[in-house]
């Protein structure tokens, strides 16, 4: 999924569908091919859309609306776009329809939650008390995280990591999915679903890093997905 916001390059400065390109590259480097899904206004278009893909990745970017989650917005919360929002939760119920693999990436992982019927931290600082998990301005903070034994995740990126984060909230509840990953803070760093599907959510970026764990792993469940009767 991208951005779709005011962006300037070359001789324009205008609105534009845009992704940081280590999440594409980040696909590429684990076997797949990928395709840019910019909010579209029909969200009834996403059975169709959902339809052609072998995986779903919902990338980062601005915060969820808070309505959606049945609260008002914190003083820090802003930014968030409806547009995308409803795209975004439209894929994610198409895609459950029909198994698809699906891997959350910061945004996406609290989108996810929110589309199961959690809810957020608006501003994790209050709850924590520090700012490591986004340090401000273009940065990534460095944040070691431990995994839970047995999990997916764990499988794919062993016990314990050192992860990029930049995010200001952070997961709350998440009905449906075990927490399989927390910072020593205690601050909710990846869910998974329970059962096969690979449908898993990490609040750090692992595309800014030669981290292929996770994306080596949707590849597969991709892979599977593809050959299953019926496709």
């Amino acid at each position: 999924t991208t951005y779709r916001q005011q962006a300037a390059w070359g001789v324009w400065n205008t609105r534009a569908d845009l992704l940081p390109t280590e999440y594409a590259a980040s696909v590429e480097a684990a076997g797949g091919v990928p395709l840019l899904l910019p909010p579209v206004a029909l969200p009834a278009a996403a059975a169709r859309v959902v339809s052609r893909l072998d995986a779903l990745v919902v990338t980062g970017g601005a915060d969820v609306e808070p309505g959606r989650y049945g609260e008002e917005p914190h003083p820090r919360t802003a930014g968030w776009q409806a547009d995308r929002d409803d795209w975004e939760l439209a894929l994610l119920t198409a895609a459950a329809e029909v198994d698809l693999p699906v891997l959350g990436i910061c945004r996406g992982m609290q989108l996810m939650a929110v589309h199961a019927g959690g809810t957020l931290v608006q501003h994790t600082p209050d709850v924590v008390g520090h700012e490591t998990h986004s340090p401000g301005g273009d940065a990534y903070g460095a944040v070691a995280v431990e995994t839970e034994p047995g999990s997916r995740l764990a499988r794919l990126v062993g016990p314990r990591a050192e992860v990029s984060c930049h995010h200001h909230q952070s997961v709350a509840s998440h009905p449906g999915f075990a927490a399989v990953a927390r910072a020593a803070d205690g601050t909710v760093e990846a869910m998974e679903a329970t059962g096969d599907r690979y449908c898993l959510a990490v609040q750090w970026h692992p595309e800014t890093r030669t981290e292929i764990g996770l994306m080596a792993g949707l590849l597969e469940a991709a892979r599977a997905h593809a050959v299953r009767p019926g496709r």
